[in-house]
């Protein structure tokens, strides 16, 4: 079977990492940068320069866009809206579900059709085993585009709504920023008694590691809306939550990210649910 031909538009760390898992697959790849420059190398290994915007699109059904956000989009194919009739655009950048929604309605007013992707692993580990991509639109326009897809990653369709795959996608990051920011107030909350970041290490990844044996029964529990709080009640944990506000405030560090989690057990208390189990926190966190 012949391999699909693809234009990518976007040459940041990201952008030069697919062109070349696509190029190592014998995929013909055209390229198109803002800063010009950053596509000679890839030329230098076989990718096809595009002169301008429309060349790009005219060279390929399948267009990957690796963007800072939306808003690049439209600043770069609103230049060429003639050639988008007919093309596959494949976004891979970041931002809020109802621009990605707003974005497939201009594609299709164009005559184009939106396929969302949000690409879980850094730029060097693009294509690599691990790696994966939510993918989000049309099944059957994903379908035809699939087999050029997986060369950057697993892809994860998961649904029809172009917002899915954002949704996803910020979700993840949504527990790995807040994982990092966690990690980094808990060693500040360390430092301020002598201890270094490297002795407190090994606790730490015992932490991070050992905290997705709690998922099996809290997504029952968030599912079923059922919350038995007979092993660890909100109270109870509130209490500490409580108490690593003190210690920060002891240690004279950022007090806010312990302070927001603290407010999520004194508002589920407000609500109620002082003896059922902290999954009972999501109540209020859906309906603040």
């Amino acid at each position: 079977m012949s391999k699909i031909g693809v234009t990518l538009i976007g040459l940041g760390p990201m952008g030069q990492a697919m062109v070349r898992k696509l190029l190592a697959a014998e995929h013909a790849v055209t390229v198109w940068n803002r800063t010009a420059s950053r596509a000679d190398a890839l030329v230098d290994e076989g990718a096809l320069r595009a002169e301008d915007v429309g060349a790009a699109l005219a060279a390929n059904t399948a267009i990957i866009l690796s963007l800072t956000d939306y808003q690049a989009m439209y600043d770069i194919l609103g230049t060429a809206t003639d050639a988008l009739s007919g093309k596959v655009v494949i976004n891979l950048s970041s931002d809020t579900p109802a621009k990605t929604r707003e974005a497939a309605t201009w594609l299709a007013g164009h005559g184009a059709e939106l396929v969302t992707g949000g690409v879980m692993v850094p730029s060097v580990l693009v294509g690599e085993e691990g790696a994966y991509v939510f993918y989000s639109g049309s099944r059957t326009t994903f379908d035809r585009v699939q087999p050029m897809l997986k060369v950057i990653g697993r892809p994860d369709y998961v649904g029809e709504d172009p917002a899915l795959a954002q949704l996803y996608y910020q979700a993840q990051l949504d527990i790995f920023l807040t994982s990092l920011s966690g990690f980094l107030h808990a060693t500040a909350l360390l430092n301020s008694a002598g201890v270094s970041a490297a002795s407190f290490q090994p606790y730490a990844e015992d932490n991070f590691a050992s905290m997705s044996m709690y998922l099996g029964d809290a997504v029952k529990q968030i599912d079923s809306g059922e919350h038995p709080g007979d092993q660890a009640s909100v109270v109870m944990m509130g209490a500490t939550a409580d108490h690593i506000v003190g210690a920060s405030e002891e240690a004279g560090i950022e007090t806010g990210l312990p302070r927001a989690v603290k407010a999520h057990y004194d508002r589920a208390i407000e609500s109620g649910h002082g003896a059922d189990s902290w999954t009972s926190l999501i109540e209020r966190i859906k309906k603040p």
